[in-house]
């Protein structure tokens, strides 16, 4: 089966990392450091999803990213934790501007999440690749990733697949 990739940068990559493994039809989440083109080259903490859209739609990941990071929230850290969604092709762009207008609606402040073209990727340090299934009782993993796996499994119950009950997921290109 062929796979479709997308990277997302919200907030800390752990957390992210962690949302994303925790999906069915997602394969693979590679946790680093992703870079866009011109004003946005520099890296910033993201993932880069390998999914089967026949099982999870663009739509609803973007949907899950949204919900669990500060998606309307312009804070002093965005170069690091840039809220962001990078495409690997013209018509993922434009169909990920798209779901992010249509998405909108559902939130009360603007979305400050941007559609970037995807560039480059650096992997994280070995010691932090699948750092929930690793850790997932360290006060980190309770305090921040815990919460957001919570919204998962209310929101989107139909694509959980809890990260304890996967495997865990390779990080190399």
């Amino acid at each position: 089966m062929e796979l479709t990739k997308v990277a997302f940068g919200g907030g800390c990559h752990w957390c992210t990392e962690a949302v994303f493994q925790s999906l069915k039809g997602v394969e693979k989440v590679e946790q680093g450091f992703v870079a866009s083109v011109a004003e946005n080259s520099s890296f910033s903490e993201a993932v880069i999803v390998h999914f089967q859209a026949e099982i999870i739609a663009l739509k609803t990941l973007i949907e899950v990213h949204l919900l669990t990071h500060k998606s309307t929230s312009n804070h002093s850290m965005r170069k690091k934790y840039r809220s962001a969604i990078y495409t690997f092709s013209h018509s993922q762009e434009q169909e990920a501007m798209g779901l992010l207008a249509g998405f909108q609606e559902q939130f009360n402040n603007k979305i400050i999440t941007q559609v970037y073209p995807f560039s480059e990727f650096k992997a994280s340090e070995e010691a932090f690749q699948n750092y929930y299934l690793k850790n997932p009782a360290k006060p980190f993993c309770t305090q921040f990733i815990n919460p957001k796996l919570e919204v998962i499994k209310r929101e989107f119950s139909d694509y959980v697949s809890l990260p304890s009950t996967k495997q865990s997921h390779e990080t190399k290109n």
